[in-house]
């Protein structure tokens, strides 16, 4: 007889990577909180990532992933997401027009609160503390207050995905990330001249085969294929704040079969 799968079955099984809190009732008492919370991600975001994936494991289009190792409270403001998310369309406009697929892109930013860390503990002069293990967890600081696992942190970290989730659908189902402001994309560029003048000639070539498609009819009216951004949190599908770590992965480009050979 087949077992009926449960969403707590996880806590039976064996884990790593899992903060030791030393307070079961506060652990409770956000778990409660966080249970009554509205989902970051809905069912058909999350069916849109799987779908899409799946072209880039047949071929048909190429997944670009990039962001932080990890999100920090002190580092979040919209200016920091913005630029992020720029960066994320210039890279994926670029490999768009070079490669002629389909761009799947992944950042790593709102939920990526966690660190995996090699050891339990780390000790900086002879001092021995509890590893930090990103600010979902613990804090940085090396102090050993700092380093206790404090629950009420998983409610920060979905108060500020939440906000990066808002900000950042408002950004790709806005004009800041209609593909016919990709001179607009530039403004990031500062120290680097040459690589602008670069990105600078490839957006002249990009506007001029726009200006052929919205001639053809073809406009961002109706073709949204560079907005669609996903996150850690669609990327799981059920990223679950109660008690679970993230893993953590390095920045990656990955090329589909297809591109590869």
């Amino acid at each position: 007889m087949t077992r009926v799968w449960d969403k707590s079955d996880w806590r039976a099984k064996p884990r790593v990577q899992m903060p030791s809190y030393t307070d079961p009732a506060a652990l409770s008492a956000v778990e409660a909180k966080l249970a009554k919370y509205p989902p970051l991600v809905f069912a058909g975001e999350a069916r849109s990532l799987k779908a899409r994936l799946g072209d880039v494991a047949e071929g048909r289009s190429f997944l670009l992933q990039g962001g932080d190792c990890a999100e920090s409270f002190g580092e979040f403001s919209a200016d920091t997401i913005r630029d992020t998310f720029r960066v994320m369309l210039q890279m994926a406009v670029v490999l768009t027009y070079g490669a002629k697929c389909p761009v799947v892109k992944v950042g790593r930013m709102a939920g990526q609160f966690a660190k995996p860390r090699s050891a339990d503990t780390e000790t900086i002069d002879g001092v021995e503390l509890p590893s930090y293990r990103g600010d979902i967890i613990n804090d940085i600081a090396f102090t050993p207050e700092a380093r206790i696992p404090n629950p009420d942190r998983m409610l920060q970290a979905y108060t500020q995905a939440a906000a990066s989730l808002n900000l950042l659908r408002a950004f790709s189902s806005g004009g800041y990330a209609d593909i016919h402001q990709v001179h607009s994309w530039t403004l990031g560029f500062t120290g680097d001249e040459a690589a602008a003048d670069k990105y600078r000639e490839l957006a002249a070539r990009i506007s001029d085969s726009l200006d052929f498609m919205t001639a053809a009819g073809v406009n961002s009216g109706n073709s949204n294929k560079l907005r669609l951004i996903f996150t850690p949190a669609t990327r799981l599908c059920c990223w679950n704040m109660k008690r679970r770590c993230a893993g953590s992965t390095v920045f990656r480009a990955s090329r589909s079969r297809a591109l590869a050979t």
